[in-house]
């Protein structure tokens, strides 16, 4: 007797708990039941940024550019800042042909994605853009002075007028020696040295300083800054002339000519270096180049186009250029937002 009411209270005790098992969360809503559309709703969203956040994370490819070795420090920085903070499937590739040998590079079917310059577009380069059938689109990314460097040694040519410089280096300009321009100066001749015609630099000197006047016989005119530097840095009679970035990289093996433009000498520095400044006569704009077309057929290119926009004026004084206004800068991006 005491062995059935055993059993039949296990009996009991089972049926307790099937029926609890079956029936325990009938009465509680689910998570999903429990969602108000409200909610339901903000979750799309979410999942949706997401979403947009994956496909902006998952970028790859590359992005090629060239052109303007002036260009190149700034350039080079963005786009290692870009690999490394940005974008790490995305190869951005910068070359430094010079600002003419880089348009040669874009301006054809299939060419670079950018192009540095270092001076303007020319009507017949935009001509040829349009002849290939793409959409060419100009942004300014700093400013940069043209600089003229002498051998640290040289103490008597610290200070020049800006027509004395032009001098030097014109054909016509009547000075071979230094003691040409000043009778106190060394009677000893004068080694004038550039960028080759490949470099936007020359074409800006050659056209806006010298007024598309011939240089000088025998200036030396050299593909690589990196060797005008070394060939100013060992001549005590060597002067040469390039971007402002070069010489503020170099300054332990060159110095500045202070320049004087009518109001007292003016030393190129991120401060006088402005359109509308000190250093006016001898500043200007420097540009990349897009290709319109390749910003809209590979994102990559696009998403590059706005990081230089959003940060040029961020690298441009630790590479040597003066920052751009940030309203000119917000007219690029704003144009590039326009074309996503």
């Amino acid at each position: 007797m005491n062995f059935k009411k055993y059993f039949l209270f296990l009996v009991m005790a089972a049926l307790m708990v099937v029926m609890a098992a079956c029936g325990g969360g009938s009465d509680e809503p689910t998570a999903a039941a429990n969602e108000t559309p409200d909610t339901a709703e903000e979750t799309t969203e979410t999942e949706t940024e997401t979403e947009t956040e994956d496909v902006t994370a998952s970028l790859e490819g590359s992005v090629v550019i060239d052109g303007s070795g002036t260009v190149f420090p700034l350039m080079s920085v963005l786009a290692e800042e870009y690999m490394v903070n940005e974008q790490e499937n995305v190869s951005v590739e910068v070359s430094r042909a010079g600002t003419s040998a880089g348009f040669g590079r874009f301006l054809v079917e299939n060419g670079t994605d950018f192009n540095n310059a270092s001076r303007a577009i020319k009507e017949e380069e935009q001509a040829e853009a349009d002849a290939v059938g793409f959409e060419v689109k100009e942004m300014k990314v700093a400013l940069d002075g043209l600089t003229f460097v002498i051998n640290k040694e040289n103490d008597w040519a610290t200070e020049l007028t800006a027509e004395e410089l032009i001098r030097i280096f014109k054909h016509d300009g009547g000075v071979t020696k230094w003691s040409d321009l000043r009778p106190e100066f060394p009677d000893e001749e004068i080694h004038a040295m550039g960028p080759n015609e490949n470099h936007g630099t020359y074409e800006f000197f050659y056209e806006k300083i010298l007024e598309k006047e011939d240089l000088v016989d025998g200036v030396n005119l050299q593909q690589e800054y990196s060797t005008l530097v070394n060939l100013v840095s060992e001549d005590k009679n060597g002067i040469a002339f390039f971007g402002f970035g070069y010489y503020v990289n170099n300054q332990d093996k060159l110095q500045a000519v202070h320049v004087d433009f009518g109001d007292g000498a003016v030393e190129p520095s991120l401060e006088t270096i402005d359109e509308a400044g000190d250093y006016a006569p001898f500043t200007r704009p420097v540009f990349t180049y897009l290709n319109v077309d390749m910003a809209k057929a590979k994102p990559q290119v696009l998403d590059f186009a706005l990081y230089v926009a959003n940060n040029a004026d961020v690298f441009a004084g630790q590479t040597g250029f003066a920052p751009l206004p940030e309203a000119e800068l917000q007219q690029y991006i704003d144009y590039l937002e326009g074309l996503k």
